[in-house]
């Protein structure tokens, strides 16, 4: 499939406006949610480790579903994947008011209630992220092209981020739930009049047929080029969702800052990662896709480095390494999608099997948060580390988990990134220019 005309801001804004939400609703649920139950409810980090962990895992392995789910419709029309996208749309505004809005209190009764509202909502979250990303995929383009086609998704997730990271606490969770299923069916709205990518070759029956093929979901894993990114990928998403899991509780406990400023410290983050987007595509125009993300990994390991010289009252250097860390997060946003979508072209599925492909990538986003919290917060808590405990043993601990742990896997994955795709330029294609 391919872009029946240059991809025009306008087409960007249609298309990507969908990234807001959907960015929107990821930051309560794998930032505040953790830090939420934990103090508002008293759940203890290790049952909620665990909790999230399986919650996860199964969100995880429906991924691959989903994307020969995705791929069938696609074999149909666009229309059948829109229509899919509304149906997702529906359960996943429900979830999410589910979710932070239980009523329940006991001990049990808020586990089985947390625990069936995260599959809900993960389910529908997962269903219409996999569609959105594989009718990106399908417009095709050149490296330029198509890391312009994610970074609107992606841009205008980070808007949605950001208001995210300001709404819940200047507004509270009432209103931020209700401006979330707003931007939700507005952003569906938008997609619905967004570019439609061309199938080629024109035969929807025998796409259809493939696309069902039992065999069909592990397509993906034929190809070398695939799996040599997807290792990438993981490592480096790993190294994200650790820090990711606990700043608020670096926030909290280890700089002792006013609740005022938590909005600040994610909000430069965020916004910190849009303004950077622009520059990394014009970076990728002149040494390629993987040695951007490459340079994005070693700002990240030379930041959090930086980060564990962090005490008591350090806001003002916690701001500017909040800042520079999402500078590196643009490349994570805005490349490795890039990439795989032109794994992909080279492999000859265009059109065909977009959705197997990001089913799989998803499932890695999501084992890779699944690990992040189901790992970090027991091990925090094994060590004497919860909310509201300032020892010097338990915030030592959390130095090592929020800086050291993610500077260590970030080494290995920028190693694997210059040995694996760098280094085998038949890994990925090369950059061209727009």
């Amino acid at each position: 499939m391919t872009l029946r005309t240059a991809f025009s801001p306008r087409q960007g804004l249609a298309y990507g406006l969908l990234g807001l939400p959907l960015a929107f609703v990821a930051l309560p649920l794998y930032v505040i949610l953790p830090n939420h139950y934990a103090r508002a409810f008293g759940m203890p980090l290790a049952t909620l480790g665990i909790i999230l962990l399986a919650a996860r895992l199964f969100d995880a392995l429906i991924d691959p579903l989903l994307g020969r789910l995705s791929d069938r419709l696609f074999a149909r029309s666009a229309r059948s994947v829109l229509m899919f996208g509304a149906a997702a749309c529906v359960l996943l505004a429900l979830g999410f008011m589910l979710l932070f809005f239980p009523p329940v209190r006991t001990p049990g009764a808020l586990i089985a209630w947390v625990s069936a509202a995260l599959v809900l909502t993960y389910a529908a979250y997962s269903a219409l992220s996999v569609s959105h990303q594989s009718w990106g995929a399908m417009l095709g383009g050149n490296e330029a092209e198509r890391s312009r086609i994610v970074a609107w998704r992606e841009g205008l997730g980070l808007v949605g981020v950001v208001l995210a990271s300001i709404t819940p606490v200047t507004l509270g969770l009432p209103a931020t739930s209700a401006i979330f299923v707003i931007a939700l069916f507005a952003g569906w709205l938008a997609w619905s009049r967004a570019v439609r990518p061309i199938a080629t070759p024109p035969d929807a029956t025998a796409l259809l047929a493939r696309a069902g093929m039992p065999g069909a979901i592990w397509r993906p894993f034929q190809h070398g080029r695939f799996k040599r990114l997807l290792a990438v990928f993981m490592l480096n998403g790993i190294a994200s969702a650790v820090p990711a899991t606990l700043v608020l509780f670096v926030i909290q406990d280890l700089l002792q800052a006013p609740a005022a400023l938590e909005p600040a410290f994610l909000g430069s983050y965020f916004v910190s990662a849009a303004a950077s987007i622009p520059a990394w595509l014009a970076l990728v125009k002149r040494i390629g896709l993987a040695r951007s993300w490459l340079c994005g990994m070693l700002l990240a390991i030379a930041v959090f480095a930086w980060a564990t010289q962090l005490a008591v009252g350090q806001t003002t250097a916690f701001l500017i390494i909040c800042a520079l860390s999402g500078v590196a997060l643009g490349t994570d946003l805005a490349l490795p999608g890039a990439m795989l979508a032109g794994v992909i072209q080279a492999q000859g599925d265009s059109g065909k099997a977009e959705g197997a492909y990001f089913g799989w990538w998803n499932f890695a986003t999501k084992l890779n948060l699944a690990l992040a919290a189901g790992l970090a917060l027991p091990v925090l808590g094994l060590f004497g580390y919860s909310p509201g405990v300032r020892d010097a043993d338990a915030l030592s601990a959390l130095v090592v988990a929020y800086c050291v742990l993610p500077c260590v896997l970030k080494l290995v994955a920028a190693g694997l990134l210059y040995q694996l795709i760098i280094k085998k330029p038949a890994a990925v294609p090369a950059a061209t220019t727009a």
